[in-house]
C-alpha cells in the first residue's frame, strides 16, 4: 500500500474595504496532512517538482509551516482612494524523498512567497492578485484540498492589469489582461509528440507526459471579462477568457518550422446563496466551467498537469493509471489540436453554533482530446509500451472526481482547527496491460502493469491563527 498527500488550502481573504491602513499577521503553522491510500498512490508533477511515493511506505505525513504578513493601506487623494495591498508568506515544507537505494532528499529550507502585491486606483488594479475569472471562494467551495477541478483558482495570485466598473445595486463589470505564466502552476502543457526516441516516449508516457511541453513564449496576455451581481441573497458571476496558444518549433531549431498560433477560450458561471433556512451564516457555492484550449481554467493552477497512480492487480505486477493535461497537441507538420474540458464543483457550509462549523464539497471534471491529438498520442503509446490491446486500448481522455467533508472548531476569535477528509477518483480510459519501463523516482520497476481506474483518500489537519 502506498500513499499520497494533498496540499492544504491556501485561501487568502482579501478585504474589500478598510477605513484605515492595516497590517495583519496570519499563522497557519503547522498544517499536517496524513494520508492513507486505500489501494492506490498518486504522484503529481507540479511545475518542475515531482512528488513521488515509495511502495515500501504504508503511511506518511506532509507538513507545512506558513506564517503570513499582510499590508493593506488606503490613501485619500483628489483623484480618489489609492489602495496598496501585499500578502507575503514565509514557509518551511517537509523534505521530499524520491527513488530508492539511494533515495534522493530535497533540501529543507525557509522560503519567501509573494501571493498578492497590487495598487488600486480609480477602478484599476495593477500587480499580482486573484484573477477576475475566479470565484470568491477560488477552488474551495466549502474547504477541501488544493486538487479540486471544476473551475479556476489563482489564490496565490497572477500578474495582471484590470479595470472594474460599478453600476450600482451590487452590479459590476471587469476587464483584465493577465499573464497566466505567472500563476502558481503556470500554463498547462502544449504537447509536441515528436519524442527523440521510442524509449523516451515510453518513460514519459507512464508519468502522464504525452509529449514535450513545447511553448514558444507568450505573444499575448489572456484577455478576461467578468460580470457580477453581489447582493444580500448571495452572488452570481459569469466570466470568460481568451487564451493564445503560441507553440515553439517542431524540432530544435527554427528551420523545422512551427504550427500557427491558435486561440483557446473558457467560460464559467457561478452562484453563491446565503441566508439559507438551515442557519445563520450557512452558504451554498456552485460553479461550472467549459474550456477549449484553456485547460488551466478547469484543472486549476494548483492541480497537477500530469500525474500517475498505482494500486494492486489480480493478474500482473500492479495496476496503474496516468493522466496528462494539455491545452493542445501537435506533431511535425500539423497544426495545434485543442483539448476540450468541462467541470463543476460545489460545497455547502453549515454553522452548528458560534464555535463549530462543517462543510461538504464535491468536484467533477472531464478532459477530451481531439481526433488529431489522440491519434498522435496513441501512435507513441502503441510504439513504446507494447499494449496488450494495441491501438484499441489507447484513449488519453479521463474524468476526475473529488468528494469530501470537514469539521472546523473555532474556540476563540481568529483561531481555527480543521480536520478535512477527501476521496479522489481517476476514471481513466485506457484498457489492457502495458510493458512499463518503470519510474525510478517512485521506485517502480519495469514490469507488466494493468491499466485501471485509481482511488485515493487523504486527510488534512490544519491550525490557523489570525492576529
Amino acid at each position: 500500500m502506498d500513499f499520497a498527500c494533498h496540499w492544504p488550502p491556501r485561501a487568502v481573504a482579501i478585504p474589500r474595504a478598510f477605513s484605515a491602513a492595516a497590517i495583519s499577521l496570519r499563522d497557519a503553522a503547522p498544517a499536517l496532512c496524513a494520508s492513507r491510500i486505500r489501494g492506490s498512490t498518486l504522484a503529481a508533477n507540479l511545475s518542475a517538482e515531482a512528488v513521488t511515493v515509495s511502495s515500501a511506505l504504508l503511511r506518511a505525513t506532509w507538513s507545512l509551516g506558513l506564517p503570513s504578513v499582510t499590508v493593506d493601506t488606503r490613501t485619500a487623494t483628489e483623484y480618489g482612494v489609492v489602495r496598496t495591498f501585499a500578502d507575503m508568506v514565509f514557509s518551511w515544507d517537509t523534505t521530499a524523498v524520491t527513488g530508492s537505494n539511494p533515495s534522493a532528499f530535497s533540501t529543507g529550507a525557509a522560503s519567501l512567497g509573494l501571493y498578492h502585491a497590487f495598487i488600486q486606483f480609480a477602478g484599476f488594479t495593477f500587480g499580482r492578485t486573484v484573477s477576475i475569472f475566479d470565484t470568491p471562494w477560488q477552488s474551495y467551495p466549502a474547504g477541501g484540498p488544493d486538487t479540486l477541478p471544476g473551475g479556476s483558482n489563482n489564490v496565490t495570485g497572477v500578474n495582471q492589469v484590470a479595470y472594474t466598473a460599478q453600476f450600482g445595486q451590487g452590479i459590476s463589470g471587469s476587464l483584465a489582461l493577465q499573464d497566466l505564466t505567472t500563476a502558481a502552476g503556470g500554463q498547462s502543457n502544449l504537447w509536441n509528440t515528436a519524442f527523440a526516441t521510442t524509449a523516451a516516449a515510453g518513460a514519459a508516457f507512464v508519468q502522464g507526459n504525452y509529449g514535450n511541453n513545447d511553448w514558444g513564449g507568450t505573444r499575448s496576455p489572456d484577455i478576461v471579462g467578468q460580470v457580477r451581481v453581489d447582493q444580500a441573497w448571495g452572488l452570481f458571476q459569469f466570466s470568460a477568457v481568451a487564451h493564445d496558444l503560441h507553440a515553439a518549433y517542431y524540432g530544435a531549431t527554427e528551420v523545422t518550422g512551427h504550427p500557427s498560433d491558435k486561440w483557446g477560450w473558457a467560460a464559467q458561471a457561478a452562484v453563491s446563496i446565503k441566508n439559507i433556512p438551515t442557519g445563520p451564516g450557512d452558504s451554498i457555492n456552485l460553479q461550472a466551467v467549459y474550456t477549449d484550449g484553456a485547460t488551466r481554467y478547469n484543472f486549476q493552477s494548483l492541480f497537477p498537469q500530469s500525474f500517475f497512480m498505482f494500486s494492486g492487480s489480480g493478474s500482473v505486477y500492479q495496476s496503474t493509471g496516468f493522466a496528462g493535461l494539455s491545452d493542445g497537441v501537435f506533431g511535425v507538420g500539423t497544426g495545434i489540436d485543442t483539448v476540450k474540458t468541462w467541470g463543476f464543483r460545489g460545497g455547502y457550509t453549515h454553522n452548528w453554533d458560534p464555535y463549530w462549523a462543517s462543510g461538504i464539497y464535491g468536484a467533477y471534471a472531464q478532459l477530451k482530446y481531439g481526433d488529431t491529438g489522440k491519434a498522435l498520442i496513441c501512435t507513441n503509446f502503441v510504439a513504446s509500451l507494447t499494449p496488450s490491446n494495441g491501438l484499441a486500448g489507447c484513449n488519453p481522455d479521463f474524468n476526475f472526481a473529488v468528494i469530501g467533508a470537514n469539521l472546523v472548531w473555532t474556540p476563540i476569535k481568529n483561531l481555527a482547527f480543521t480536520a478535512d477528509v477527501s476521496w479522489s477518483h481517476l476514471d481513466q480510459k485506457y484498457s489492457g496491460t502495458i510493458a512499463s519501463p518503470g519510474i525510478a523516482t517512485a521506485a517502480k520497476p519495469g514490469a507488466t502493469y494493468e491499466l485501471k481506474d485509481q482511488n485515493s483518500v487523504s486527510m488534512l489537519l490544519r491550525a490557523q491563527r489570525n492576529f
